[in-house]
């Protein structure tokens, strides 16, 4: 599982749109977080966690000091989180996380995602039952087994602990998340950790090999991506080459 994890997030990162399209979903996010709850990050975890992963995908500080600021004055623009989830092209399960200031606009443009690419989407819990909640942190290195062991020593609750092609994989659940961070910093220093995020993880893969469903789930992905409203594309759709 973590091989394919790597490679679709890889993948994702590739394909991912201009650095203004980054900034905006970062900036939408944060101030969101912030809105909802504390403007600082020490007793907003929610908010520290989202300002550290803006970090790592180098969005700037300017950015992230803007949404903060904005979420301290009054009024503002009114968010909401909504889910929509179903089957991609090639039968693939999809999730997709927005946040959004008009759900009209919202499901209307998601539908046509589907719609125009030879999917279907479902009501809530179509297929999010076939995903798992979990924190995730990977990172190169060999020693699988000497990683599982410190995490456990410092009484965190693991889900899996995977070695594949010199990228060690950590899985959680996601309310574990801030102690393997604390863990990590703490006990093992010399990794670098290149993903940690909490997201969907899918219990199963479903591998994509016909030319059409390849090409629609391709334009489904970039459709997607083009959405404003459009935060986090989790699936389980492997390519076939």
């Amino acid at each position: 599982m973590g091989r394919a994890y790597q490679n679709r997030k890889l993948s994702m990162a590739k394909t991912q749109g201009a650095k203004t399209k980054v900034y905006s979903k970062y900036g939408k996010e944060i101030y969101v977080s912030a809105k909802n709850g504390s403007t600082d990050p020490d007793s907003n975890l929610s908010l520290r966690r989202l300002i550290e992963k803006a970090k790592k995908d180098q969005v700037p500080t300017h950015v992230i000091d803007k949404a903060i600021e904005k979420a301290k004055g009054a009024g503002g623009e009114d968010y909401s989180h909504a889910r929509y989830e179903g089957f991609g092209p090639g039968g693939c399960m999809v999730i997709v996380d927005c946040l959004t200031d008009n759900g009209n606009r919202t499901i209307k443009d998601i539908r046509q995602c589907f719609s125009k690419t030879n999917a279907k989407i479902g009501s809530s819990g179509t297929v999010s039952h076939m995903f798992d909640h979990q924190a995730l942190f990977a990172f190169k290195g060999e020693d699988d087994e000497n990683v599982l062991e410190n995490l456990m020593m410092a009484d965190i609750d693991i889900t899996d602990v995977e070695l594949e092609d010199g990228i060690i994989t950590v899985f959680a659940p996601h309310t574990e998340f801030f102690k393997i961070k604390t863990a990590f910093a703490e006990t093992m220093p010399e990794y670098n950790l290149e993903v940690e995020e909490i997201t969907f993880v899918p219990q199963t893969y479903m591998e994509i090999t016909e030319e059409d469903d390849i090409a629609n789930f391709e334009k489904f992905m970039a459709m997607l991506d083009d959405c404003d409203d459009v935060q986090e594309v989790y699936h389980n759709a492997e390519i076939s080459n």
